[in-house]
């Protein structure tokens, strides 16, 4: 089934009320108001603003670069590019680069009318206001990504807990077969959602906090402490009351992977874990050593990974 999004809606209704409301004016070229409007709908609220004034700003540097040359040099096709380039290194220079096509428009009915006048001055601007405008009115509308932001969320979950549960049965029994294919799909998802996270902050301009964003930035530090840990996991040799040790707590984190979980306990029984393990004999040789430390870097890795989570809620609140 053919799937029509909102922007593209936006753009069918946009180009003709542009139209309509220019020929209402009795605007010369009022066609254009109609491309003004196509390309000033964005994907988001702050995109659509920086783009409209990006446009209208480009458009009048255009205006006043043309009217000067046309009237200096002469209405002649070399010097349209003389106006060019003159005019695109003013844009590259101000970072409004995406006014050029635009104003390339505008530049040319300057050209067209073989004369400047006030009037086509007036024109010009009206047309650009026109276009803009009704980009803009139609971009305060943006459809909601909060069900799409909750339904990642939960994807990222419960692929995180399933990595968590394979961490906690390898620890316990030793069984290499799992394929690892959780961690892809997680990578994917995170892109996915830093991508939804981001377009939502841009369509609120006056949110200064928003939870999905700093949710997902949290899961994607997570995820880079279980990337480090799996490595470390297959290096440790500890003893089966360690291994047991450590597996019911990625147990216990993989049964709890939620946003209201603030990991505290979890940082209590990791605490509890390092003073059963400071109680052991020291290690008698090189070997010994190295597989101690490999378990201790493992703990800190778990530590970190906990402290994200805590550090996450304390900001929440």
């Amino acid at each position: 089934m053919l799937k029509i999004g909102s922007r593209t809606i936006k753009t069918a209704i946009g180009a003709p009320v542009s139209i309509f409301i220019a020929q209402l004016l009795n605007l010369d070229n009022f066609i254009s108001a109609a491309i003004l409007t196509i390309l000033c709908i964005k994907v988001t609220r702050r995109s659509s603003i920086l783009n409209a004034w990006y446009r209208f700003y480009a458009c009048i540097i255009g205006l006043a670069v043309s009217s000067v040359l046309f009237e200096t040099v002469g209405y002649f096709p070399l010097t349209v590019g003389l106006v060019l380039l003159i005019f695109i290194p003013i844009t590259v220079k101000l970072k409004i680069t995406e006014g050029v096509i635009t104003s390339s428009v505008i530049i040319l009915h300057v050209y067209g009318a073989g004369n400047v006048t006030v009037d086509l001055l007036v024109n010009e601007i009206v047309l650009l206001l026109v276009g803009i405008g009704v980009a803009l009115i139609l971009n305060l509308y943006m459809p909601s990504l909060e069900s799409n932001l909750e339904e990642v969320q939960k994807e990222v979950e419960e692929n995180f807990s399933i990595i968590l549960k394979e961490i906690a049965h390898f620890l316990k029994t030793g069984d290499h077969s799992w394929t690892g294919a959780e961690l892809t799909k997680v990578s994917q998802l995170l892109d996915k959602a830093n991508d939804l996270a981001s377009r939502d902050v841009d369509n609120h301009l006056l949110r200064s906090h928003h939870p999905y964003y700093h949710y997902f930035h949290m899961r994607q530090k997570q995820f880079e402490i279980l990337e480090r840990m799996l490595p470390l996991i297959s290096r440790i040799h500890a003893t089966d009351d360690e291994y047991y040790y450590i597996g019911e707590l990625f147990e216990n984190l993989a049964d709890h992977v939620q946003p209201k979980n603030t990991a505290i306990k979890y940082l209590e029984q990791l605490n509890n874990i390092r003073k059963q393990f400071n109680r052991e004999e020291l290690p008698a040789n090189r070997q010994a050593f190295e597989e101690r430390a490999n378990l201790y870097l493992l703990l800190n890795e778990i530590e970190q990974y906990l402290i994200l989570k805590r550090s996450y809620k304390k900001s929440d609140i």
